[in-house]
């Protein structure tokens, strides 16, 4: 039944994620977004139950095939519990073909990374953070790109990714503005709680690797990107141009490492 699993997973992502691609824009009385976001549900809660026996068996498994399967589990519940309140279905044209390939990841390469200190308060609070912390980081990034093909179409400039419909632009903006600001405040939560986890199990302060680094611009990135916002009003361009350059580096800062020790190099 195990085996079955990912795949009924990634196939609920994706017929939800096509079914809205190939409809014309909906009508008020369309019942779809109900069924979608039931069949989403469905699909967090399978996504959940695998990727806890994946994390929890044998030790704490944080492969890099499962923080990225975590970290797009958890964007996947942000967006559906704000899809609660706010007509967000658009979103999931990008959200959801993600989350599918990242289940079919964890499925056929699997990447064991047991984690020794697992037990230990600090960390896992530090850990949480920061899965929090990435994913809302990966929900904006995804809403910072919904938001240029939504300009675009409303200027009506050429554009490969024509979706059914959009949320109006400035909510979409005040939204993405929310989520950075709380991202940020977890980011800044996540350098610190790793400052303290270094130095009481390590019993060194943070140092300056490729990972700390790239995490440290990314904090900058996005820090002057809401210093901007409330100081100049920034918006539109340049908040979407400063959200994906804060997110590529995160990427790096995490993902990258993690794929350059686990993948490459066979780092344990």
């Amino acid at each position: 039944m195990m085996e079955f699993i990912p795949y009924l997973i990634a196939a609920i992502y994706l017929a939800v994620a096509f079914d809205y691609w190939r409809k014309p824009r909906q009508s008020s009385t369309d019942s779809r977004p109900k069924w979608h976001s039931i069949l989403i549900a469905i699909g967090l809660a399978l996504h959940g139950w695998m990727l806890y026996r994946s994390l929890f068996q044998g030790g704490l498994n944080l492969g890099i095939t499962n923080a990225l399967s975590a970290i797009l589990w958890l964007t996947l519940l942000i967006y559906w519990l704000t899809d609660l309140h706010q007509n967000l279905q658009s979103l999931q044209a990008f959200g959801l073909p993600p989350a599918a390939a990242a289940v079919l990841l964890e499925k056929f390469f699997p990447v064991s990374h047991v984690v020794t200190y697992a037990d230990e308060p600090l960390f896992m609070a530090h850990l949480t953070i920061a899965l929090l912390a990435y994913s809302l980081f990966t929900f904006a990034a995804l809403h910072a790109i919904l938001m240029a093909v939504a300009e675009r179409s409303l200027h009506n400039k050429p554009t490969l990714i024509r979706l059914p419909d959009f949320p109006p632009l400035l909510n979409m903006e005040n939204l993405l503005f929310k989520v950075i600001t709380v991202g940020f405040v977890l980011l800044t939560l996540t350098l610190i709680s790793g400052v303290l986890f270094s130095e009481e199990l390590f019993h060194q302060p943070m140092r300056f690797t490729h990972k700390n680094v790239f995490a440290m611009l990314s904090w900058l990135i996005f820090g002057g990107l809401l210093a901007g916002r409330y100081q100049y009003g920034w918006r539109g361009r340049t908040a979407i141009r400063w959200t994906l350059w804060g997110f590529v580096l995160l990427v790096l800062a995490y993902l990258g490492s993690k794929f350059v020790l686990e993948i490459l190099l066979h780092r344990q």
